[in-house]
């Protein structure tokens, strides 16, 4: 007879696990919090970088949800060929390296770009992408497709019921139904895509433009890389972390359960369609913004795709390892701690999303610079940030196939005396290849992007894609950037392509 519902699993890999992103959470936050030094205060210029910050998130969030409700609202009122595909396309940007997003927008809105070739030849001035406007551009171009995904999924969660209740009774289905579901869904979003703006650093290194334009990420890397002032870039991270906890605290008390009750599943008939082709231009003008970018880096960095340098295909070959490395630490951390259960993954999952990657970075530079040479080690530590990083999205993945998992199958398995490995290798790995799959690719398409920890640490001969590729904009090598882009680009899908694949196939249980 069992006495547990669930096969006895070792302890040390969840204790490890959450240890490790213990420390390198809270253990760099003690790091930067011991080096800080306040008595300076901060100077005028770091609190012009907390009001960019802030101002660049605000408005960046509020674009991004106000613009993703009509078209969140045509995608659920209307059915199309192609429809899916669209909606399925509209994740591309949160895989999409950030870097390479930012070339594609160049080539659409910068200087040469096409926007700047149609006001020129229709007489006007160029515009300048770089600034406040830039960074908010970019940032709504990577959480449009989010905050649309988020609003759209509220919509598709009201009852087909509701909706053909309201048509019998001629009922206003905005005011009864949609304005519900929207404040229940869309203060929530708002605030996610907050925290994501507050903590983007990439985009506000390349597109920000001046001290003006600076955040609060970015004054930490100046600090630490051109002016060495270790002090100042620890109490700028404590700021950045606080300001990271507030949005993910308000972020947690607005969130509610939806409020559109349950249904039979059945397919929703919309009898408020609206105009036609208001909703065509909605769905048309956010798939214009979203696609011509990508195509603009396909379309420029084919031509030179196989002349580029050897360090590009060095600094590439740099990426692919680190990537790999991050995606298998990542998902053995959630593994183990999926199997584990309990509070622990509530405790463990959170903490990544309250830190920031650069902070995180900052304080492993302070812990290993009195040691050894921060370039030495800057692809381990990249590695391992990275993994940390992606681990709540793979605990979302992974934690719910585990939990079902255990219901199913662990009173057989205890009653047979299944236990440690041997439970891991004959229930669980067979029946999580899916979401195994899907969190490998999904962490390492993110570490292939990353461009935050090694701009910290690495020199000329760690530079991985990303790093070369901004060095490269810098130089104003825009050809060559630009393949690099189109192989960064395609290195990154074919890795999450290939390691959701590979949990796919052949898996029937």
């Amino acid at each position: 007879m069992a006495h547990s519902p669930v096969p006895i699993i070792a302890k040390w890999p969840s204790v490890a696990a959450a240890a490790l992103v213990l420390l390198l959470t809270l253990g760099t936050l003690g790091a930067v919090a011991w080096r800080a030094e306040w008595a300076g205060g901060l100077a005028p210029a770091d609190w012009a970088a907390i009001r960019f910050t802030i101002v660049q998130a605000l408005l960046s969030a509020v674009i991004s949800v106000v613009l993703a409700i009509p078209v969140a609202r045509a995608l659920a009122r209307r059915r199309f060929a192609g429809r899916q595909m669209l909606i399925t396309l509209l994740g591309a940007p949160f895989l999409l390296p950030v870097i390479v997003a930012v070339l594609g927008l160049l080539a659409v809105f910068g200087r040469g770009g096409l926007v700047n070739g149609a006001l020129g030849a229709l007489g006007f001035a160029p515009i300048s992408i770089f600034g406040l406007h830039g960074v908010v551009l970019a940032h709504v171009f990577f959480n449009l497709p989010l905050a649309i995904r988020f609003i759209l999924q509220g919509w598709l969660s009201i009852p087909a019921e509701r909706f053909r209740l309201a048509a019998s009774l001629n009922a206003p289905v905005g005011r009864l139904l949609e304005w519900p579901m929207l404040r229940a869904t869309v203060p929530n979003t708002f605030l996610v895509i907050f925290l994501i703006c507050l903590t983007s650093f990439a985009v506000a290194l390349t597109m920000g433009g001046g001290p003006r334009a600076t955040t609060v990420e970015l004054a930490i890397y100046q600090a630490v890389r051109f002016d060495f002032d270790l002090g100042k870039a620890a109490v700028l991270a404590c700021i950045q972390f606080a300001l990271c906890i507030g949005a993910a605290v308000l972020a947690l008390r607005v969130t509610t359960d939806g409020v559109s009750g349950a249904g039979m599943d059945r397919v929703v008939q919309r009898w408020d369609m609206g105009r036609k082709g208001v909703d065509t231009a909605w769905i048309a003008a956010a798939a214009l913004f979203l696609l011509v970018p990508l195509a603009m880096v396909i379309l420029r960095g084919l031509p030179g795709v196989f002349d580029l340098p050897s360090s590009i295909w060095a600094a590439a070959l740099r990426s692919i390892i680190v990537a790999v490395g991050s995606a298998i630490l990542c998902v053995s951390m959630a593994l183990a701690l999926a199997l584990r259960g309990g509070g622990l993954i509530a405790i463990v999952g959170v903490m990544p999303l309250a830190a920031s990657g650069l902070v995180v970075g900052t304080g492993a530079f302070l812990i290993v610079f009195p040691f050894v040479r921060p370039a030495d080690v800057a692809l381990v530590v990249t590695m391992l940030v990275n993994a940390t990083m992606a681990l709540p999205f793979a605990l979302r993945s992974i934690a719910p196939a585990a939990a079902q998992i255990s219901d199913d199958y662990g009173r057989l398995g205890a009653s047979l005396g299944m236990k440690g490995w041997a439970w891991v290798r004959l229930i669980v790995l067979p029946r999580m290849r899916r979401p195994l799959g899907f969190a490998t690719g999904l962490a390492a398409a993110l570490s292939m992007g990353d461009l935050g920890v090694i701009a910290l640490f690495a020199g000329q001969a760690q530079e991985t894609l990303p790093l070369a590729m901004y060095r490269l904009m810098g130089a104003y090598r825009m050809e060559t950037a630009a393949s690099a882009a189109l192989l960064l680009l395609a290195l990154s899908l074919f890795l999450f392509w290939i390691c959701d694949r590979g949990g796919r196939a052949d898996a029937d249980l």
